[in-house]
């Protein structure tokens, strides 16, 4: 089992779970996160239950969620990041992916709430950063609803829902109307070790 062994940058609780730092280039904390980042329900664009990642199932909270990606936003403001959306219901050019959250945006019940309080929302990022995430896009979510089978070697891109995926087709910036080219998506990462039997992660190499 390839999660067995090796080392790692962080101790793994230094996050609220979804997302494992093995190894860190950076964690990034500037620039303020937008309101609706602890109000967007999950997923916040793709709602049908057909397209509904399986990762997802237990999962009721509101806002963004740690492991999944943020993204630049000047709907809001110069500096501002979040979750997806569209605007005037189409897919957003200005939409940019920069990381992935390292927590949910509202934190944990019976611990302390920096994001709320400070309203900033840090991501990590960097080409070299090694993560393990237990949150990804286990269905296809444009033209269908087919399952999604992972390899290690897969190129991996932010979904129209923000989370990661192999399937081109269902990245945010494929869907901007005009944009429908491999060479207007940014690459997140490679998979590294693939969800298994024995891997409940999913295991990256970071590229952005």
């Amino acid at each position: 089992m390839p999660l067995a062994q090796g080392q790692g940058s962080g101790d793994f609780r230094e996050t609220s779970g979804r997302i494992q730092l093995f190894h860190v280039v950076t964690r990034n904390a500037m620039g303020l996160v937008t309101p609706d980042a602890f109000t967007q329900d999950t997923p916040p664009i793709v709602t049908a239950s057909a397209n509904k990642s399986t990762t997802l199932a237990s999962i009721t909270k509101k806002g963004v969620l740690g492991a999944t990606v943020a993204f630049t936003r000047p709907d809001i403001g110069n500096g501002y990041h979040g979750g997806p959306v569209q605007i005037s219901s189409a897919y957003a050019a200005a939409l940019k992916p920069l990381g992935l959250f390292i927590n949910d945006a509202i934190g944990n019940a019976f611990e302390n709430t920096p994001g709320p309080a400070s309203g900033r929302a840090p991501y990590v990022c960097g080409s070299g950063s090694c993560v393990g995430v237990s949150l990804w896009e286990t269905q296809q979510q444009i033209s269908g609803s087919s399952a999604l089978v992972y390899a290690a070697g897969d190129l991996l891109y932010a979904s129209v829902n923000g989370l990661l995926t192999n399937r081109i087709q269902d990245a945010y910036q494929y869907n901007v109307s005009g944009q429908n080219d491999p060479d207007f998506v940014t690459i997140m990462g490679v998979v590294k070790v693939a969800p298994d039997a024995y891997n409940t992660l999913m295991v990256l190499d970071l590229r952005v």
